[in-house]
């Protein structure tokens, strides 16, 4: 039989178990508390971060502060700590879930310590450092360490997608799901503030040395954030039946790109467009049906002038938009992640969280700004939007259960 006559399975999706660590707190609960007050966690860089920002217009970041704990003793990199902590998390929400595959996002990996290898090696040292810099580079030792903290058997994936790469993930494993390829997969993404990405965006002139004001007509450009989270998704009669708790619905999941530039999204905004229209096809779902926009929104000149232009194409005025990145700062592969489990704490808690530093709206779009304050509101539906370098454009449905 052929492939395209072959009949569709379209099997649910539910989420069981998440876990986050990002600049407004490690666990979901103080995420929540942080979302809802508007918290702003960017800051001057500290000293022990190691990085030299001298030279860089922009000193600011969404810094997450160093472990003392248990994972710092064994020295892991901080990112293996995130992922442990999230998957621990996810797992008390959910105790008896058991992954067959694991599907994280990210960019760079343990940047840093590669990034210190490096210098080393051009330095002619030897420092005893050298193979737990080595030991900790690969982009999947951090999965691994989680895996392995868990007492997951199960094989695992990376998505490098630009800054697209945790929605993709999330979306990877849910179409896995509903294909009935799987029947429980773990999801998320991380990522950590390294010099060399920090000095790269600086170098792009796309970081500011202002306040984040995403959507704002005088926005002046991102600053980087850092962290991790992961989601359990498991076919929804797998989960009844295991009597899981289920906190939120995976509905939809689209993606498109643009070819357009490196580092430019089309001026036409067709690409975050697509992505969206084809995550609400999927989902089987109008653009009156969504309550409320986790945008990308990175404060940059070209991003938020194509994801406004594409938003109010799709959604006019009607629905209520945001970006966290304002209050954390943008953490690349890691963002698309740990932005739907804001999504799903907006559900849970039916709230809007709010774009703060906004002051005067961009006259070339009309939508509706979810501005500086929280909004209680009813939310059972939420589109969360992840764009990155090279066109590549994600978008993802959740809903309510």
């Amino acid at each position: 039989m052929a492939a395209s006559s072959l009949p569709e399975q379209r099997r649910r999706v539910a989420v069981t178990g998440m876990g986050v660590i990002s600049p407004l707190g490690r666990g979901a609960g103080a995420n929540l508390r942080s979302l809802q007050a508007g918290r702003d966690a960017v800051s001057v860089l500290p000293p022990e971060r190691g990085i030299d920002v001298s030279r860089c217009r922009s000193n600011t970041a969404g810094n997450i502060a160093a472990s003392t704990g248990e994972n710092a003793r064994r020295r892991l990199h901080q990112v293996s700590e995130w992922m442990i902590a999230a998957t621990r998390e996810a797992s008390d929400a959910d105790p008896s879930f058991q992954p067959e595959l694991a599907v994280i996002g990210t960019t760079s990996g343990g940047m840093s310590f590669g990034q210190a290898f490096h210098r080393a090696q051009i330095a002619q040292q030897r420092p005893v450092h050298r193979a737990r810099w080595l030991a900790n580079y690969m982009p999947q030792k951090a999965v691994n360490d989680a895996l392995a903290s868990a007492q997951f058997n199960c094989p695992a994936q990376i998505i490098a997608n630009a800054c697209a790469s945790g929605t993709n993930a999330l979306g990877h494993g849910f179409r896995l799901v509903r294909a009935g390829l799987h029947d429980r997969v773990l999801c998320g993404g991380y990522d950590a503030i390294s010099e060399l990405v920090f000095v790269g965006f600086d170098s792009l002139q796309a970081a500011t040395a202002e306040k984040v004001r995403p959507f704002d007509a005088n926005r002046s450009g991102l600053v980087l954030g850092e962290g991790a989270a992961v989601l359990f998704l498991e076919e929804w009669e797998s989960a009844i039946r295991r009597g899981a708790s289920i906190l939120a619905e995976v509905r939809g999941y689209g993606i498109a790109t643009d070819n357009h530039h490196l580092t430019q999204p089309h001026p036409s905004g067709i690409g975050p467009r697509l992505a969206m229209e084809r995550a609400l096809a999927d989902a089987r779902r109008r653009p009156d049906e969504i309550d409320y926009i986790n945008a990308h929104g990175t404060a940059t000149t070209f991003n938020d002038a194509t994801e406004g232009a594409a938003i109010a194409q799709v959604f006019g005025e009607r629905v209520p938009v945001s970006s966290t990145k304002s209050m954390m700062g943008h953490s690349l592969g890691a963002a698309g992640a740990i932005e739907a489990v804001f999504s799903i704490l907006a559900l849970q808690h039916e709230f809007l969280p709010p774009n703060i530093n906004y002051e005067t709206p961009d006259p070339s779009w009309k939508i509706d700004v979810v501005a500086n304050e929280a909004r209680a509101a009813p939310v059972t539906r939420v589109i969360s939007n992840s764009f990155g370098f090279g066109g590549t454009n994600a978008s993802i449905i959740i809903e309510k259960p």
